[in-house]
């Protein structure tokens, strides 16, 4: 009996191995009408992002207690022994410090102008501002690993080598100054490090094509822009509180 017969017959045909998925299905979740960048535990694009953007502001509220912490140290060290850190303020290189600053703040808006072209779907230009972000986040710290090298040369650098070319009333609570300098800013440094790895990871999708048109998953950039904004925020407040403050 042919396949034909057993249909006329009214036999229900039996279903393919290599059926598609239903949509629900762990399988599924790139079924069409899915958006290919909706994860399969998302009912849609709003849910992810709502869900991503809580994450990442939940991680910065962890990192605002962390730096809060070193910065409240800063603050009552300052208050116990003033004429030494002011002495420790005065070997910073405040110049680099001010470049560095003026670098970060136009970073920040590079990366702002990058989640707009993602939301609009400007891939050339999203790509462009993403390259620039990146660019400017290296040039940070190409400035910041030189005013390391002229601290060390310097003989500012605890425990490596610390031997001050000036005098120094109070040697030992100026190291602690030294310590809580290279704590705060190596500290910060290392999220500068995990930002640009981040960026690199956006262009990388950004060239696939990943957040263009109206299923684009442009989340993952907004994401990366808060982390990078907060990595400006405490290097805003760093720059005063550790050059510039007597």
């Amino acid at each position: 009996m042919t396949d034909a017969s057993i249909t006329a017959g009214g036999a229900e045909p039996q279903p393919s191995d290599h059926a598609t998925p239903p949509m629900d299905s762990p399988a599924g979740h790139h079924a069409p009408g899915r958006p290919r960048h909706l994860a399969m535990h998302f009912d849609n694009i709003d849910q992810q992002r709502e869900s991503m953007t809580l994450g990442m502001w939940t991680f910065l509220a962890t990192e605002v207690m962390f730096f809060g912490g070193l910065f409240t140290a800063l603050t009552v060290y300052r208050s116990l022994y003033h004429e030494a850190f002011r002495a420790g303020s005065e070997e910073l290189k405040w110049y680099l410090g001010a470049i560095n600053t003026a670098v970060l703040l136009t970073s920040s808006l590079t990366v702002a102008l990058a989640v707009h072209d993602s939301v609009e779907g400007k891939q050339s230009s999203l790509i462009r501002n993403l390259a620039i972000t990146a660019v400017l986040g290296s040039v940070f710290l190409v400035i910041k690993g030189y005013e390391y090298f002229i601290d060390y040369r310097e003989g500012l650098v605890p425990v490596l080598a610390w031997h001050p070319e000036k005098p120094l009333a109070d040697p030992m609570h100026t190291q602690l100054y030294m310590v809580i300098y290279f704590s705060m800013t190596g500290l910060h440094a290392t999220h500068m490090v995990i930002g640009l790895g981040l960026f690199l990871w956006l262009l990388h999708r950004a060239r696939r094509g990943d957040f263009t048109g109206p299923n684009g998953n442009n989340t993952a950039v907004e994401v990366v822009g808060l982390y990078w904004h907060f990595v400006d925020v405490v290097w805003i407040f760093l720059f005063p509180l550790l050059y510039l403050i007597r």
